[in-house]
């Protein structure tokens, strides 16, 4: 899944970083989870949603609309941040800088979220939040776009969020009985500053030149229309939306058929840790095979996979829906974000690629929470998203194409 466009940057070794320190080598392994971790760390919510929705409204009291809105608010805030961050990746140079600024305005409204304790004042808090993960995140994939490690690294970016979500979903939920519904936030801040500590060791992948910039973007308007974009996009956005939509519910999902709440932190702690190996086998195929067939073979897996949702009340087949989603999700969200970071070598496109996906991600838990709350059930709601996640088969001609122009 590497793209071809940007060997530039790949060879960036020991360059003074815009924090002044020494940075890795910028096509190692390393380099690829460090830059993971950057484009995570404004995600993580997301992959402890469930806990989070949970605590909202089991510890605080909140309605399942309530949580929707909340939490809704929290990734609208990305969508904003990233589709803002997309327009500007072009005129922002000193990236670490604008990096490092957002990393500590998150940690800081992450801290307000505690210590303020006022629901009244959870929703802006969390759109100004998720409007700065927003941008931290679309910075981090146009950087990843550009570094001639693309597929690798985004690949990473999953397996770094499903081994984070795993050990938030086994330890979280009993921290938060016993400590509060604001334990989650704590993990937030954690997770940020990890990645502040690791921002100065990652290579700088610059901004290529000018006349290279016109040149790719003239290649790329030559041999990729709007057409193949827009559908990337497109099912970016409708994965994103039907998996989040049942997976922010998982635990009053699990609760609605009689499931207990320690078999479902369990089963959601072990499926995430399997679900590392979809990130690692798109790493392998995205650098070996096309595109195409393996993600068409993925998206057909992953709709069989959350209609097995629907016999959730047989535990073998809720531990199984859960790490068949897992795994598939895992797999698939690599390959939309390579094919949106190969249609310009400034990372434009890979920005707007986040753009889609936060879109995703925070309108599934919203149309979930007024569903469920106006009277749908569970078996509906999950019938409705694997049909959305149908649509996603619409990309599949995309990234034929791409292999077409771009052969690994």
């Amino acid at each position: 899944m590497q793209s071809p466009a940007q060997p530039a940057a790949t060879e960036t070794r020991g360059s003074a970083s815009a924090l002044g320190s020494v940075s890795l080598a910028g096509n190692s392994w390393l380099a690829s989870i460090f830059l993971a971790f950057l484009s995570s760390a404004g995600l993580y919510y997301v992959n402890i949603f469930p806990v989070i929705v949970d605590a909202l409204m089991v510890g605080a009291g909140l309605s399942a609309e309530q949580a929707g809105q909340i939490t809704f608010a929290n990734t609208i805030g990305a969508v904003i941040g990233a589709f803002t961050v997309s327009w500007l990746i072009r005129h922002i140079p000193r990236w670490k800088l604008a990096a490092s600024v957002l990393l500590c305005c998150s940690i800081g409204m992450d801290v307000l979220t505690i210590q303020l304790a006022n629901l009244d004042l959870l929703i802006p808090l969390r759109l100004v939040h998720g409007m700065l993960g927003g941008a931290l995140v679309g910075l981090g994939f146009a950087v990843i776009a550009r570094s001639g490690i693309a597929g690798r690294s985004y690949s990473m970016v999953l397996l770094v969020q499903y081994t984070g979500g795993a050990i938030g979903m086994g330890f979280l939920p009993a921290l938060v009985i016993e400590n509060g519904p604001y334990v989650p936030f704590y993990a937030l801040i954690t997770f940020s500053v990890i990645t502040l500590v690791m921002l100065p060791l990652i290579a700088d992948y610059p901004l290529p030149e000018k006349t290279q910039r016109t040149a790719s973007t003239n290649n790329t308007e030559t041999k990729l229309p709007l057409g193949p974009i827009a559908l990337t996009l497109v099912a970016l956005f409708c994965f994103q939306f039907a998996n989040m939509a049942l997976f922010a519910f998982i635990f009053d999902l699990g609760k609605s058929f009689e499931l207990p709440l320690g078999f479902i932190s369990q089963t959601l702690f072990w499926a995430n840790l399997i679900a590392i190996s979809g990130a690692a086998l798109a790493a392998v195929t995205g650098q070996r095979f096309p595109l195409a067939k393996p993600l068409a073979l993925a998206l057909a897996v992953t709709v069989l996979g959350l209609l097995m949702f629907v016999y959730s009340g047989v535990r073998e087949i809720f531990i199984i829906a859960n790490v068949v989603t897992g795994i598939t999700w895992a797999f698939c969200v690599p390959y939309f974000l390579t094919m949106a970071s190969r249609y310009d070598s400034a990372g434009q496109m890979g920005a707007f690629g986040g753009f889609a996906s936060k879109l995703g991600l925070a309108c599934g838990p919203l149309f979930a929470g007024y569903f469920i709350t106006g009277g749908g059930s569970y078996t509906q709601l999950i019938v409705m998203v694997s049909a959305v996640l149908g649509i996603c088969l619409i990309s599949v001609p995309a990234a034929a194409r791409l292999d077409r122009t771009s052969p690994v």
